[in-house]
């Protein structure tokens, strides 16, 4: 059997399973739209990219039933609506357009509604979605489900650590405002004079017609490296938690990835709840304290834009001023070494202190500088 045939007999199982009540074309018709337009993919990918599109079905489905599936139409169109004004990213701007727009009156649910609907006529994507969607059932309801679910995906797909939506509302404001936020007058006119403009370089030129094709083409090349080194993260971690924990840990992490609840993981791993969060407590600990900020920082930090030397532990610049400010001596020695190639082990022997204590101190320091990514973002 090919590698189509298993995950389609795999699937069919799941479904026959998880949702007995339906019949066999509602069924058919979830297991066409997960495969996609296209799945001899799985036939023709490497093992590696294989495992990253299983997954991907896998997240697929989960935003069908969590939100959508026997939902009413209009109930979930909220809950579409709901979920994307939820991104802190997106809604933060939105307000501050609105905030500064001649219509204060309108709402982040507005606006929303305003882009969505412009990307299911515009994006080329969506509309290959619209058009797949209508050969994968002749039920309008299910259609209907379908597609908010895919829209919900595809807007969440990160681009540069960003969802795809906010890029997309970048692009809705470019195409419904002249000009960027200033109106022009509508009776003067403008005359392209040359698709070039100059820049402070002086022999140096930027094409205008390019910059969405490079944008778009950049945003690709970014998700694809993103996907990528999220699959060696999360290889690297597992085979550290089987290490450090054992198979029950490893299991834990493919069902919390999977986005099930801790009373659904109890059940499926024979634990009790109780059992169930306090081996999630366990391996929070080992992901960050240990495998993060100890076995594999290069790699997890640079994945997450959090390292010290690259992206100042994700601090903006005033964050990371103020935050430098409040650290004490030591801290401040730890972050100078360490942005200066030195090892824990030279911190240690330089400040006559043990390596566990510096890399104790390291720990804190991280943990302390996402605090305050955190509350920035919630304010």
């Amino acid at each position: 059997m090919t590698a189509l045939d298993d995950i389609t007999q795999a699937w069919s199982t799941r479904l026959a399973t998880e949702l007995p009540g339906e019949s066999d074309n509602s069924r058919q018709s979830i297991l066409v739209w997960l495969l996609g337009s296209n799945p001899e993919r799985f036939d023709e990918a490497e093992p590696t990219k294989q495992k990253v599109l299983t997954q991907a079905l896998e997240y697929r489905y989960q935003i069908l039933r969590q939100r959508y599936w026997q939902v009413g139409p209009d109930r979930a169109y909220k809950n579409l609506i709901k979920r994307l004004s939820s991104l802190f990213l997106v809604r933060s701007k939105v307000r501050t357009w609105i905030a500064l727009s001649r219509d204060r009156r309108r709402t982040v649910t507005d606006v929303l509604q305003e882009v969505i609907q412009e990307m299911l006529q515009s994006d080329r994507y969506l509309k290959e979605q619209v058009r797949w969607i209508g050969e994968c059932s002749p039920r309008s309801q299910i259609r209907n489900l379908l597609m908010l679910a895919t829209v919900e995906e595809y807007c969440l797909r990160p681009i540069r650590n960003q969802p795809l939506l906010v890029y997309r509302f970048v692009n809705y404001l470019r195409r419904s405002q002249r000009g960027g936020m200033t109106n022009i007058p509508a009776g003067e006119m403008i005359r392209l004079i040359s698709e070039e403009i100059g820049t402070d370089e002086p022999d140096s030129s930027m094409s205008l017609l390019d910059v969405e094709a490079v944008a778009k083409h950049e945003m690709q090349v970014d998700a694809a490296e993103a996907q990528v080194v999220r699959e060696q993260v999360k290889t690297s971690f597992t085979s550290y938690l089987e290490d450090a924990l054992g198979d029950t840990a490893v299991a834990w992490l493919e069902l919390h990835l999977q986005g099930f609840s801790q009373d659904v993981i109890a059940q499926r791993l024979d634990l009790s709840t109780k059992e169930a969060y306090r081996l999630r407590e366990k391996i929070r600990y080992h992901a960050i304290r240990v495998f993060t900020l100890k076995e594999q920082p290069d790699l997890v930090l640079g994945w997450l834009k959090t390292s010290l030397k690259e992206h100042n532990l994700g601090l903006v610049p005033e964050q990371w001023e103020a935050f430098q400010a409040n650290c004490n001596p030591l801290q401040k020695k730890i972050l100078v070494s360490l942005k200066a190639g030195q090892s824990f082990d030279d911190i240690a022997q330089s400040t006559n202190l043990k390596v566990k204590q510096i890399t104790g101190e390291w720990a804190q320091i991280y943990m302390e500088a996402q605090n305050l990514r955190q509350e920035a973002n919630s304010s």
